[in-house]
């Protein structure tokens, strides 16, 4: 263990696993952080619950990313005027995290630099908590919409230098979500982003549900990751219930998430070529990922493997015939992807447009907490599924795909790399699926238990933290979507580009408006 753990007292969540549960005092929390940052680690998530009907007061929980694994703290606040130290000046990824519980639960950050509201989109009035237990959720949703003042976006002051201002509506069926771009000529100097209009109340929504119910809840947080949900959800739950999984189901569970994220690459690799007028490589790689997704339902009965994952197993399976042709068909789309891959390394506009566009550095990288595929594409070496292998990742020996340029070209590579290398992984779960069971059940004990799952989805870490009641309900779920510390690297990333690259370079990232959105 590395010193600056000698005291503090971890319990692990999991046998042999790399998840570890910590009490601190609020006030130990920015040395702490200090300390995980100076060996190199990150803050995942930060989010807080109201746990006065248990006898306690408000809670604030952190997870860091460590060289032991997912760290989770839990500090408990005052009772009257909740708050603890700010962390963002720590780990800048931290500041909306900040901003959203003070939004939902009043828990405050002390002397944070940014004390705008980033949920609270005038749908609740400003002393009002939605995630506290006694915030009347019938009453509101009939009361008369509050008055705000205008967002005070941050002005940039100069000869020359204009305002544009993009969304939140937008002309495609894409969520909303609001750009203030800050230019001269058509050179970026700064953007600013608005998002939380698709705020929906889903961690509120969670409060009372039965724990089959949750899980179809917590697959659509983000529905292009419905699998990484799903099973991190369903992860927590199992640790929380000391519910033990098959291997088979275990292994028809990375099967999935695998298919999900080779769909998802194929669709953004085929996006990425459409937004530099290479409409062959949109049509190409779409063709793919519909032969792809009609596998999905052909095999599993859903395009985006609804439901297939819930506590304590699955709830399909695949036979040999349904192996052998999902086998052919990673064949075929690994020969194919590796001809467009070839096209698109060759086309000397997609590459002119590619390189050098919308770099993150990886000391930025690193700075600002980019995770996940972006992450990769910056040398941030950190892929769940090597560092800290889950079953059956522990017996498949991952290769991570890394590149340090930082710019689209950078994260279209890792798109490319991942798609050979999870249909390797699939090939390699079908040959070595065990028998077992599909489900097993999951049972409380009749007390308050708690869990965290820890999935490493197709954009990056998906955390899901679950509280169960003592009435076997759900009492606190926290879902976490990569796309919170990775969004303002997209206003990094376009610094100095022009506007018209700002599509191109927004969909290298591909991030979701709805997983920051709850």
């Amino acid at each position: 263990m590395p010193k600056y753990l000698d005291d503090i007292a971890l319990t692990p969540q999991t046998e042999g696993g790399f998840v570890w549960r910590s009490r601190l005092e609020p006030g130990r929390l920015p040395a702490f952080a200090r300390a995980i940052q100076d060996e190199g680690g990150q803050l995942l998530a930060l989010w807080g619950s109201d746990d006065r009907h248990l006898g306690r007061n408000f809670t604030v929980h952190v997870a860091f990313l460590s060289s032991v694994g997912l760290i989770w703290t839990t500090s408990e606040l005052d009772g009257e005027q909740p708050a603890y130290p700010d962390l963002a000046h720590i780990f800048p990824q931290a500041d909306r995290m900040q901003r959203a519980a003070f939004d939902l639960l009043g828990i405050r950050a002390l002397d944070a630099v940014d004390g705008r509201a980033w949920l609270r989109h005038a749908a609740w009035v400003e002393d009002a908590f939605p995630l506290r237990k006694d915030f009347p959720a019938h009453a509101a949703r009939r009361s008369p919409r509050p008055e705000t003042a205008p967002y005070p976006f941050i002005r940039v002051e100069g000869e020359g230098v204009h305002e544009i201002a993009v969304g939140p509506i937008h002309a495609a069926t894409i969520e909303p979500g609001h750009f203030r771009f800050s230019v001269i000529g058509d050179r970026i100097l700064r953007l600013e982003e608005r998002l939380g209009y698709t705020h929906k109340g889903t961690e509120k929504r969670f409060e009372g549900l039965d724990l089959a119910t949750g899980a179809k809840l917590a697959g659509r947080v983000s529905g292009d990751s419905h699998t990484a949900f799903a099973w991190a959800y369903s992860m927590a739950v199992e640790t929380a219930t000391a519910c033990s999984v098959s291997d088979r189901a275990i292994g028809l569970r990375a099967l999935f998430l695998e298919m999900e994220r080779v769909a998802n690459h194929l669709g953004d690799l085929g996006f990425l070529g459409n937004d530099v007028a290479l409409t062959f490589g949109f049509v190409q790689f779409w063709r793919l990922k519909e032969d792809w997704m009609r596998m999905s339902a052909r095999l599993f009965g859903h395009r985006y493997l609804f439901d297939m994952i819930l506590p304590g197993g699955v709830a399909t399976d695949i036979d040999a015939r349904g192996k052998a042709e999902l086998d052919a068909l990673c064949e075929r789309i690994a020969g194919e992807v590796q001809t467009l891959r070839h096209i698109y390394d060759e086309h000397t506009g997609l590459q002119d447009r590619f390189a050098n566009t919308g770099i993150v550095a990886p000391d930025m990288a690193a700075r600002l907490g980019l995770t996940g595929l972006a992450g990769r594409a910056s040398s941030q070496a950190w892929d769940a599924r090597v560092q800290f292998p889950c079953a059956p990742y522990d017996r498949l020996d991952v290769n991570m795909a890394l590149q340090k340029s930082g710019d689209v070209l950078a994260r279209a590579e890792v798109r490319f790399t991942e798609v050979f290398e999870s249909l390797r992984l699939i090939r390699q779960l079908l040959e070595q699926l065990p028998a077992g069971a599909l489900r097993a059940p999951c049972t409380t004990a009749g007390t308050v238990c708690e869990g965290l799952g820890w999935v490493e989805g197709w954009r990056g870490p998906v955390i899901v933290a679950v509280r169960i009641g003592a009435d076997g309900r759900l009492d606190r779920v926290h879902p976490h979507d990569p796309s919170w510390q990775n969004w303002p690297l997209v206003e990094v990333g376009v610094l100095g580009n022009i506007v018209p690259d700002f599509p191109l370079i927004n969909k290298s990232f591909n991030l979701s408006y709805s997983g920051p959105d709850l």
